[in-house]
């Protein structure tokens, strides 16, 4: 008995120093925004997405795809199921019990039949001294924490993409309406040009061209509308919901945020879903190595029965008396010692290629967040510009058809201002449109649509 309790001390002892809780591996997070980098707190990443994107008509679609997207359901379903595997690695701990009776009858040359029972409670309880039940527990958790920041990472996504889908359909509306505009003005220069013609101002190569630019015109107006039905198909998509069109404001009434706040790199440890999730990923890892780490060691087991029966290895007493028995046993690996050695170096390689992977997911991080915010910088340098380019080109188009009907110019200067025209009203639609896509793309990289609240109360 002394010799065992020796044995247990010692275990004991040298159990202790197998586990260590997980500690976040040292990384670098200065200069990730590039010269985008602040000391101000403030992200433009907090900011709910209520009210982020105020559109009355947005906010609507948001919350539908919130209820109805088929993948942050399965997400959800993916929290409940790593929520039910953490449940199980916790009751690792307690012991088990078994309900098992027994009976049977016999009889031998004809005599009357012997009837045994037994009516035992089994229980048996591996004790934890080297730490293989608390490494499958919080690798358990770890799998539970990286499903939520899997849930919220769908919920960004999520939200962002319906954001952008609901501003690519008001910057085709835009630009539809300029085209359709421009196609009614084609078709007045082509009532005028025949007018020309029989007048002998005009030849017929003249009206040709007006009447194959105004067809090309009028063309691109299909296309936008294709491009309009599958964006809405797209959105539908996202909401859960069958194609139907989209109830719309227009691109002129957008209001975003005019401060872009990136705060400093450090945050994005703690606002980031996706970052956390590679986080928990690699925690999940280090426990698992730890887990097979614990495998080299002995298991220790207790056991026992409490019941009754009538079975007393003599013969048969009735009515039945208390049996108990109760035993512990020790379990050393030896033959598959190497196995387990091995499956401890698949582990740590596997833990190494995860720390890989969180540091990478924050580079890509960075990366995005200086991707976007330039975005939405040069979008917003070419706001002036563009304007000015516009303005420009609507006095030549009205300088050219004046000095065409003086006879002072021909009417392929009038074609070539009107093109250059169109094409810079739609520049401009598509440079608004590329302010507020980076504004978007800017909020989903600080991990904005997170849910603050609960992250508050935590």
């Amino acid at each position: 008995m002394r010799k065992a309790i020796i044995i247990l001390a010692a275990a004991a002892m040298t159990g202790c120093g197998i586990y260590k809780p997980y500690t976040r591996p040292e990384v670098m997070t200065d200069g990730l925004y590039g010269t985008a980098e602040t000391a101000d707190s403030t992200t433009l990443g907090d900011i709910r997405w209520q009210e982020m994107f105020t559109d009355p008509a947005l906010q609507t679609l948001i919350a539908r795809a919130l209820e109805n997207n088929t993948d942050l359901q399965s997400a959800n379903w993916r929290v409940k199921e790593a929520e039910a595997t953490l449940k199980s690695a916790r009751l690792a701990y307690l012991p088990s019990f078994n309900f098992a009776p027994q009976g049977s009858m016999s009889s031998f040359d004809g005599a009357t039949p012997t009837k045994t029972y037994s009516i035992p409670v089994q229980a048996s309880w591996q004790i934890d001294i080297f730490n293989g039940v608390t490494n499958a527990k919080r690798k358990a958790k770890a799998l539970y924490l990286q499903s939520q920041e899997y849930e919220q990472a769908v919920k960004t996504q999520l939200i962002a993409s319906v954001a952008n889908l609901y501003y690519t359909l008001l910057m085709l509306d835009s630009q539809y309406t300029v085209t359709e505009e421009t196609a009614a003005s084609w078709r007045s220069s082509v009532e005028t040009m025949r007018y020309m013609k029989e007048a002998g101002m005009a030849n017929e190569a003249a009206l040709a061209q007006y009447e194959a630019t105004m067809l090309s015109v009028e063309a691109s107006l299909h296309d936008l509308n294709y491009q309009r039905i599958q964006t809405e198909n797209s959105l539908c998509s996202l909401l859960g919901e069958a194609p139907h069109p989209i109830e719309r404001g227009s691109l002129e009434a957008q209001t975003l945020p005019d401060d872009l706040m990136v705060g400093v790199p450090v945050q994005m440890l703690s606002n980031r879903p996706d970052i956390r999730q590679a986080e928990y990923s690699l925690m999940q890892y280090y426990y698992a190595t730890a887990s097979a780490r614990s495998a080299l060691y002995p298991s220790i087991t207790l056991s026992g029965t409490l019941g009754w029966t009538n079975n007393s290895g003599a013969g048969i007493v009735d009515p039945g008396k208390m049996l108990w028995n109760a035993a512990a046993s020790l379990l050393q690996p030896i033959f598959n010692a190497n196995a387990n050695r091995a499956q401890v170096k698949i582990a740590k390689a596997q833990q190494e290629e995860s720390r890989l992977a969180f540091q990478q997911a924050l580079l890509n991080a960075g990366a995005e967040v200086n991707n976007a915010l330039v975005q939405c910088q040069s979008a917003r340098a070419k706001v002036e510009l563009r304007a000015g380019q516009v303005e420009a080109l609507q006095r030549a188009v009205t300088s050219t058809e004046d000095l065409m009907q003086f006879g002072s110019t021909t009417y392929l200067d009038v074609l070539t201002a009107k093109q250059s025209l169109l094409s810079a009203q739609l520049s401009q639609i598509s440079d608004r449109f590329d302010e507020i896509q980076g504004v978007v793309n800017l909020y989903q990289a600080l991990g904005g649509g997170r849910d603050i609240t609960q992250e508050e109360a935590k």
